[in-house]
């Protein structure tokens, strides 16, 4: 039972890191930036991804281990909607990792890029997706989708 509260805290602790982290890449995130600002948005993707991991880790061991039977999970559509939109949410956060990492390694700190729109796009898309996927662990969680 200790460890279904401390894989439960883990994943509430990791849930709210990662929005943290997402909305803080959100608020610094401009159009143009420069390459130390880039270094910076790169550590707070990187506190991004290691929660997500969190986040992931912990969920698959509630499911596959712990928390509630698995057979409560594996029938349940909402529950595969929710992992598909978490899959989303890491495919879309690739690219701007990517490019946080590429470009803030290149050059001096004081150069001036041009952030792509695409990025600014897929950072709000990715804020949008976080606002959907608590509302489908509620449903689930009430046995809502069976």
């Amino acid at each position: 039972m200790i460890i279904d509260i401390f894989i439960r805290y883990l994943h509430f602790i990791g849930i709210l890191t990662l929005a943290c982290s997402l909305a803080v890449e959100w608020v610094l995130l401009k159009p143009v930036l420069s390459r130390a600002e880039l270094r910076r948005l790169s550590v707070i993707d990187g506190i991004y991804g290691l929660s997500s991991l969190v986040v992931v880790g912990a969920g698959l061991s509630m499911w596959l281990a712990g928390g509630k039977p698995a057979a409560f999970y594996d029938g349940n559509w909402i529950f595969y909607l929710k992992l598909g939109l978490v899959l989303v949410l890491g495919l879309l956060s690739a690219y701007p990792t990517v490019f946080f990492i590429r470009e803030s390694r290149k050059g001096v700190p004081e150069d001036r890029l041009d952030i792509p729109p695409t990025i600014l796009w897929l950072v709000r898309l990715e804020l949008a997706l976080l606002l959907v996927i608590p509302a489908l662990a509620t449903l689930m969680a009430r046995g809502i989708g069976k």
